[in-house]
């Protein structure tokens, strides 16, 4: 019992760290992305993609950058700009952008996992647009593309056209109100997965041996390094198998990603597993709303097959500059996470401008629209379970936080 009780508080102190070291990044993050909905407008996007493929990618591409991380807004700007007249690849190619390019993702996986997985998340996201685009041109699914779209025609099409200057629209208060409006959209996106997310991590760190890693990923392990061809590719088919059974988005798997890491799952396993969040069921049944279940089952299998390729040239060709990342970089256990540093300023900073958006979006300026219609349609009994989940996940905190602390 006594045992129990020290691995509880542990993982509960160790979920609350994890949480402390990204809140800085998750809000910057956050509000740079909020800034840019506000300002790029779809439209603009729409207007500038063109019908050159060369182009349209390209563009896909950037705007996929600088929009949201969160997987259900961009499988619904996706839908949009698709719907709209873009080509079916520089669709993928902002849907694939906007999961795995974005600024806010770069950051988080920094301060968990170090630089090179932070490379590899970006040239990653870009081979995983190359592969695909590949893929398409291979395949030529014309007849899945045309009915795609013939699915997306029966819908009312409500988009505002918001084409005011964006130099006139920075510099007033309304405008930095429906910032904050975003800023609340995108918390209200992912308070779920973050919150079961980190506890996950923080139980799996405390309450799971390493045998079980080296048992599910093959000859993974604390100090190992040394992987053959296909140990590696089995951590790559693993790896999505796991973000399919988390399904808990790009942002709440990076702590599970850096655990996984750090239990010595291969590099290219780790990026698999954080390249997965557009393989999960969820976003499965989503696309099947939007395009139909053939096409959702051929975008899985774009993918899934990407990803595959994409984890292992990234594996390989950073093996062959000797620069692979070392496990003992990741530190979990025994970890001082609530100290005087950079972290506890940036913090303090960082939710000083949050005080300042909300006072202005929600108290200064009530009556400033909000647009929420930019969401994929999630089900409502996955929310409705994930929030009672996401509850029991403060109650287990605080009972730790309290066995740990008070007790």
């Amino acid at each position: 019992m006594d045992s129990f009780l020290r691995q509880w508080g542990e993982a509960a102190n160790t979920t609350l760290g994890f949480f402390w070291m990204a809140l800085w990044a998750f809000i910057l993050g956050y509000i740079i992305s909020s800034v840019i909905q506000v300002f790029v407008t779809e439209k603009r996007m729409q207007k500038s993609m063109g019908k050159n493929e060369g182009k349209s990618i390209l563009l896909g591409t950037f705007f996929g950058f600088i929009s949201s991380s969160c997987s259900f807004a961009a499988l619904a700007s996706t839908k949009s700009i698709f719907k709209k007249g873009a080509s079916f690849v520089s669709s993928i190619a902002f849907l694939l952008a906007s999961t795995n390019l974005v600024i806010e993702l770069g950051i988080i996986i920094s301060i968990f996992l170090g630089w090179q997985f932070v490379v590899g998340e970006y040239v990653g996201g870009i081979l995983l647009i190359l592969i695909c685009w590949a893929l398409i041109r291979i395949l030529n699914p014309k007849k899945l593309i045309k009915k795609a779209r013939k699915n997306l025609e029966s819908e009312d099409n409500n988009a505002s056209n918001n084409s005011k200057n964006w130099k006139k629209q920075i510099k007033k208060e309304e405008s930095w109100a429906r910032v904050a409006k975003k800023y609340k959209m995108e918390w209200q996106m992912v308070w779920k997965d973050v919150t079961v997310g980190f506890t996950i991590a923080g139980i799996v760190a405390a309450f799971v041996p390493d045998s079980f890693f080296q048992t599910l990923f093959i000859n993974s392990g604390q100090g190992n390094t040394d992987f053959t061809f296909f140990e590696v590719l089995e951590h790559v088919i693993v790896g999505p198998i796991a973000a399919f059974l988390t399904f808990i988005g790009s942002m709440g798997n990076i702590p599970l990603a850096a655990l996984l890491f750090g239990k010595g799952v291969s590099f290219a396993g780790v990026m698999a597993f954080i390249f997965s969040d557009l393989v999960v069921f969820p976003v499965l049944r989503i696309n099947a709303k939007y395009y139909g279940w053939k096409m959702s089952i051929f975008i899985v299998f774009l993918l899934f097959t990407a990803l595959i390729g994409a984890s292992l040239a990234l594996h390989y060709t950073f093996d062959l500059f000797s620069v692979l990342p070392d496990p003992s970089q990741v530190k979990i256990h025994d970890q001082e996470f609530f100290k005087v540093d950079y972290t506890l300023f940036l913090n303090l900073g960082f939710l000083a401008i949050s005080g300042y958006l909300i006072y202005l979006g929600f108290f200064k300026k009530k009556d400033v629209e909000h647009d929420m219609s930019k969401m994929a349609p999630k089900s409502q009994l996955l929310e409705t379970v994930l929030k009672y989940v996401a509850f029991a996940c403060y109650i287990w905190l605080t009972g730790g936080l309290a066995v740990k602390y008070i007790s």
